[in-house]
C-alpha cells in the first residue's frame, strides 16, 4: 500500500505556486519570440 498523503498545501501556496509556474512558461515563450524575431527579421 502506499504511504499516507502529506498534509495537504494551503490554497496560498498553492496559488503562488500556480502563478510562478504560468508566469515562467508564459515568459519562457515571451524570450523565444523575441529571439525568433530577431534571429528571422532583417537586421
Amino acid at each position: 500500500m502506499a504511504p499516507p498523503d502529506p498534509a495537504p498545501r494551503s490554497l496560498a501556496t498553492r496559488l503562488i505556486w500556480f502563478v510562478a509556474l504560468w508566469a515562467g512558461g508564459v515568459g519562457t515563450v515571451v524570450i523565444i519570440s523575441y529571439l525568433l524575431r530577431w534571429w528571422i527579421a532583417p537586421h
